[in-house]
Parts: C-alpha cells; sequence; structure tokens
C-alpha cells in the first residue's frame, strides 16, 4: 500500500483489517462447514432445494470427484450456461475445489455469442441448462459445437449426462480430491467472467481465488454478516454480483444463500424474503424500483429484512427513502466492474442517507483508489471530476489471452475504469457516469445522472434514463426517456421543459422526451445506454 496520500487530492487507501484471506475457496468452504455443519447454506426456492453447510461440503465434493472422473484438470476451462439455481453454486464451488477455470456464460447469450467464448476461452466441458425464457440451450450447444473443437463434453442439469456426471464420483476417493485441492494457490485463475463491451466481442476478465473470495469476504463484513444471516440473491450468478457479493460472501461468514427463482421475478423475489426471513436483499436499481411498485407490496412481511446491497447504477433518492421507510436502515451501495473482482468502494451500514444515495461509498479494505484527468494522468484535486483508478489484490490478472486489450486498462497495476468519478472532503466517491456517457452540449459538459435525479423528483415519474444525441447546431442534444407512474399522464417535451426552467440550467434541460415501458436492459440488470442511443437517433430522424 502506498504511504497516506495527500488529503487535497482524490486518492485514498482502504483500512487493513479485517486482514485479508489467505486461503483458496475450496479452503475457506471446508473451514465453513467446520464451524457451522448444521446451519441452513443454501436454499433454492424454484426447486425446493434445502442444504445445510455438512449438505453442501458433501454434495460440492461428490461433484468435484465427478468432475475429476469426467477428465477435468486444473486449469482447464469449463463454462458454465444456466440461470440462478443450486447447480449453478455447486459447480462454482466443486470447480474451484479442482483447481479447473469457471467460465460464465450470460443467459441472454446466443448461439453467435455463444460460440465466440466457447472458442475464445477453450472451454472443454459445459455444464448448462436445458433451456431459459424462450432460448433452447441445448440446441444452441449442439449447433456451436462443430466450431468449438475443444468442447469434448457437454452436461445438462436435470438430464441424464448430469446424472452420469455425479455417479462417476464413486471413481475418485475423497483422498485424490484433498490431495488436488491441497495444491492449489490462492493467487491461481478460478473464474473467467466476459464483460460486455459496447463495441465488438466481450473481453473474458481473469480472476484469482485470492481476487474474488476476498472482495466477497469484504463486501460481507461491511454489510455486518454472520452466520445468522439470510442473503436473497435475486441478481445473476453469472455475473460478480451474485457469485461473489452474494455466494462467496454467504460462505465466507456461513451466511444463507437464498434463491428465489432462475430469473429476477419481483413477486417471487419479495415471496422469498418473507418466507425465508431473509436479512438481507440484494438488487441493482431497477429491482427495487419494480419490487416496490408491486400493487400488493404490503401484503409480503419484509420486517426480517436489516442490509443489502443497491448497484450496477447510481441509487435515487426516492429509492432509498421508501426503503428505510421500509424498516431497512442499513442497506449500502456498491460500486465495481468485473475487473475489479467487483467492489471497490462500498457504503457502510451506518452511512448518513446522503451519503447513501449521493455517493457510491470510500474505499474499500485493502485496496486504493484515485481520480485522475483521463488525459494528463494526474491525480485531481477534491472535488473536481475525472476518471476512477483502483489498486490492490482486487484487480483482475488480465483478459484471457488478450495482452493489449488487457495494457490498454492496466496500467502500473492501476485499473483504468472509465467511469466519471468525483471525490469529497471525505473521501466518498460519486460517480457521474462513463467517460463515453458524457453529453458535450454547445462545449459543456453534461452528466446524466445529475439531470436524471432531478427528473426523479416529478411526481408522475418512475424512472428515468438521459442520453446524448447528435445535433448539428451544439454537437449533442439531451434526450429523456421516462417511465410514468402507473395511471400517469405521458408527459410531453414541453411538460418537461416547464418543470426544468429555473430549477436547471438552460443546457441541461432535455430537448427531447421519449416515454416508454421499460428501458433496454442488460441481464445484470444495467440499462443499455448505447442502444438507448441508438433508437433515440433512429425514432428521431437525427
Amino acid at each position: 500500500m502506498a504511504t497516506t496520500p495527500d488529503p487535497h487530492l482524490s486518492h485514498t487507501v482502504g483500512v487493513l483489517e479485517p486482514p485479508l484471506l489467505e486461503q483458496t475457496i475450496g479452503d475457506s468452504l471446508d473451514a465453513t462447514v467446520a464451524r457451522h455443519p448444521g446451519r441452513e447454506a443454501l436454499v433454492d426456492c424454484a426447486q425446493g432445494v434445502r442444504l445445510t453447510y455438512a449438505e453442501l461440503g458433501a454434495e460440492v465434493d461428490r461433484l468435484a470427484r465427478g468432475l475429476v472422473a469426467a477428465g477435468l484438470e486444473k486449469g482447464d476451462r469449463i463454462g458454465i450456461w444456466a440461470p440462478n439455481c443450486a447447480q449453478w453454486t455447486l459447480v462454482q464451488l466443486a470447480t474451484a475445489k479442482v483447481g479447473a477455470i469457471l467460465v460464465n456464460i450470460n443467459p441472454a447469450y446466443r448461439s453467435h455469442e455463444l460460440t465466440y467464448v466457447l472458442g475464445q476461452a477453450g472451454i472443454r466441458m459445459l455444464v448448462t441448462a436445458e433451456s431459459f425464457k424462450t432460448s433452447d440451450y441445448v440446441a444452441m450447444v449442439e449447433s456451436a459445437r462443430p466450431q468449438c473443437p475443444a468442447l469434448e463434453q457437454v452436461f445438462v442439469i436435470g438430464q441424464e449426462s448430469w446424472d452420469r456426471l455425479l455417479e462417476g464420483a464413486s471413481a475418485v476417493s475423497p483422498e485424490r480430491l484433498r490431495m488436488l485441492q491441497a495444491a492449489l494457490e490462492p493467487g491461481e485463475p478460478i473464474n473467467i467472467q466476459y464483460t460486455s463491451g459496447t463495441t465488438g466481442f466481450p473481453k473474458g476478465a481473469t480472476l484469482s481465488h485470492h481476487n474474488i473470495l476476498n472482495n466477497g469476504y469484504l463486501v460481507g463484513e461491511l454489510c455486518d454478516y454472520t452466520e445468522a444471516d439470510r442473503i436473497c440473491i435475486p441478481v445473476p450468478f453469472y455475473h460478480c454480483f451474485g457469485m461473489v457479493m452474494g455466494n462467496l460472501a454467504a460462505v465466507t461468514h456461513g451466511a444463507c444463500m437464498v434463491i428465489p427463482a432462475p430469473g429476477f421475478d419481483p413477486s417471487a423475489t419479495l415471496a422469498a424474503v418473507a418466507q425465508e426471513r431473509c436479512t438481507s436483499l440484494y438488487g441493482v436499481p431497477t429491482m427495487f424500483i419494480a419490487e416496490w411498485a408491486l400493487p400488493d407490496l404490503e401484503s409480503y412481511d419484509l420486517s426480517s429484512v436489516r442490509t443489502g446491497i443497491m448497484a450496477g447504477s447510481p441509487c435515487p433518492a426516492s429509492m432509498m427513502t421508501r426503503l428505510i421507510e421500509s424498516g431497512i436502515e442499513e442497506m449500502t451501495i456498491c460500486y465495481g466492474m468485473t475487473e475489479t473482482s467487483p467492489v471497490s468502494t462500498q457504503n457502510h451500514t451506518d452511512d448518513t442517507f446522503e451519503q447513501k444515495v449521493n455517493t457510491v461509498g470510500s474505499v474499500h479494505p485493502h485496496l486504493e483508489v484515485k481520480v485522475v484527468d483521463p488525459v494528463t494522468g494526474e491525480t485531481v484535486p477534491r472535488g473536481t471530476p475525472g476518471e476512477f483508478c483502483t489498486k490492490g489484490y482486487s484487480v483482475m490478472l488480465g483478459y484471457w489471452e488478450e495482452p493489449e486489450k488487457t495494457a490498454q486498462v492496466l496500467r502500473d497495476g492501476w485499473m483504468h475504469t472509465g467511469d466519471i468519478a468525483v471525490m469529497d472532503e471525505d473521501g466518498f466517491v460519486q460517480i457521474t457516469g462513463r467517460i463515453k456517457d458524457m453529453v458535450i452540449r454547445g462545449g459543456e459538459n453534461v452528466y446524466p445522472r445529475e439531470i436524471e435525479e432531478f427528473l426523479y423528483t416529478h411526481p408522475d415519474v418512475e424512472d428515468v434514463q438521459v442520453v446524448g444525441v447528435p445535433d448539428e447546431r451544439y454537437g449533442e442534444e439531451l434526450c429523456a426517456w421516462v417511465r410514468m407512474k402507473e395511471g400517469a399522464p405521458a408527459l410531453t417535451a414541453e411538460a418537461v421543459r416547464e418543470f426544468c426552467t429555473g430549477q436547471l440550467a438552460h443546457y441541461k434541460i432535455p430537448r427531447y422526451v421519449k416515454v416508454v415501458d421499460e428501458f433496454p436492459m442488460t441481464v445484470t440488470g444495467k440499462v443499455r445506454k448505447v442502444e438507448m442511443r441508438e433508437r433515440s437517433v433512429a425514432e428521431l430522424g437525427l
């Protein structure tokens, strides 16, 4: 860690407590099984699966031995393509015991994207669901196989091939698995997660045991988790939010992982919270907005929820107010990216309301963060916008087999995120957008987040996103996409202008307004502003 930075500059260093875990994911799981064998570890509401830590440990070991019997070796890549389910968690933990590298495949991928990831990562084995929503996974895998020579075996959850995989465990002794596990090192790669690039093909962020085990552990520490906590995880496992901040935060603390449904469903999520007496609830802001907009919200008993995590995009003040009114006073906000395992900053449970709605918290333990001028690379003074950078144990090993793309973002150990941030005098960080989302209108830098926050105060607005669109005179103009509250009349551009006049500088007032039922989203619940821009340009004829 660096020496204490200059307090006038946007550069802070995290505390060194608690110490980092110097173990593999498999060893961490075994330690928790030994400490809390009888505590509930995993509940899959849709499948009716319920496992204690002793049972989870036994199931993970059985699957790990089955994978070894099937020929999987340390360093081999094994893909998982499935929505959230108990088997996903078993595969995550079992591959970590063998030292195979788990490749997370986005459940929304189609054949073209699947073929790319299977080939780019050199996947030898694939565990897949039969289907999800409108996707026939088995058919898509079969169509991809001829182009993926490395892919030798496919196991389909719920089909005979999966049963055969588990039965193979009898051919590998528990002693053999223990020897394989003992030979692993925490710094070795264990996971590849493809980040959805806005241009070109996705890149595979390669993460080690040390990266993700510690990030999950420290996220849990900042939520004050103990073995008494029950975490409702409606966010996808294929992404760090689900598998690291959810599963590994639980495993390191002996807490229970609750899977409400295979994909996000607002009513199934709140039903799981009520039935399982969850103490923690995860989601991106759009998920919380959908849950709290349910007409029968009052019928769900949410009194058990103490804490949780909102991440993925900034938390609207109105949503945080509603959570606190519901009794969830210790909600935390996280910020990060796949390349940093993922979390770099987080609110503490006792941070003020203003800090939770206006910032993404302060630097995580054992990390260093700074805000730099995107052109010169110099650290900027506190209160000045710049590019957010992070350094420390959480930074990825690199993009899988793409050294040039790695070198573009990783410099001197610092991960350059591409996000615009402002650090205040207390070290709290505000994310004001992506460098590429910033709108430059007539020479003025406009941050969409500021306008979104203001439009949230309109009594008829449920949700809002602002993007820049091309304009001949000013270079760019603002277009607001608005979701109306139930029964509210659609807003016109004139009405929005009237609402903003006198409240926002003239150049921040959206010229175009588009009323929609939903926003284009990624599977992780992030709004796809690139697609919104493209659609706005097409529809407005710009």
